[in-house]
């Protein structure tokens, strides 16, 4: 899909070249040339610069905690034997990179946002949290206060709605649901905790945690 949109992207930039250079000894289109070619060009590279996965779209880079992020990668979330796509998710780093140690252990600014592609009880959603704190080797007694805080800040997600995970050193991790930022979870323990659920040693699924490392 969008392989398509950045081939149309092209085709129309080469058109509009074609006929600027027949009517180039216009006025008018003397006039008109640098603003459509910026237009065109703008619009080719907005294009260019978004990751896409699932019919969900990512900015390349973003700004967070006062840094500059690219994306690392994107993984669709997927449930059930059947495979339901549930969301899409993106990782942000300061430096991109395909080692799921680093992306749990290293202490830089970094951020994970969901997509839903489809509705998800907020029960469906703890119940996940937990059980992949605990599948990926968390401390559960000693993160007990910053799970249930997690959990707490859950809610029913419809398709479309958002979650995002800004982890900053010697901050925590800023959790946003829907838009609204509901509070930080101190503790480097538990932000590798959290960023384990994806990239530990069992992740939800495969294409997921390999997506997000790009690959």
């Amino acid at each position: 899909m969008e392989e398509a949109r950045v081939a149309g992207a092209r085709i129309r930039m080469s058109s509009f070249l074609v006929a600027a250079r027949h009517w180039a000894d216009r006025p008018w289109m003397k006039r008109a040339l640098p603003i459509a070619l910026a237009a065109l060009v703008f619009g080719y590279l907005r294009i260019a610069a978004a990751g896409e996965r699932g019919g969900v779209k990512m900015p390349d880079r973003i700004s967070a905690a006062g840094t500059t992020l690219v994306l690392n990668g994107m993984g669709i979330r997927e449930a059930t034997m059947f495979n339901v796509d549930v969301y899409v998710a993106g990782l942000y780093l300061e430096k991109k990179t395909q080692s799921p140690d680093e992306v749990m252990s290293s202490e830089q600014v970094k951020r994970i946002d969901l997509v839903f592609v489809r509705d998800v009880d907020r029960d469906d959603i703890t119940e996940a949290w937990t059980t992949q704190f605990k599948s990926n080797g968390a401390d559960m007694t000693k993160l007990k206060g910053q799970i249930a805080q997690l959990n707490g800040w859950m809610v029913d997600m419809k398709e479309g709605n958002t979650l995002s995970f800004l982890y900053v050193p010697g901050k925590g991790l800023t959790v946003v649901v829907k838009g609204a930022e509901k509070g930080t979870l101190p503790g480097s323990d538990f932000g590798r905790a959290f960023f384990a659920i994806w990239f530990g040693k069992s992740p939800p699924n495969k294409g997921l945690k390999s997506g997000m490392l790009g690959k």
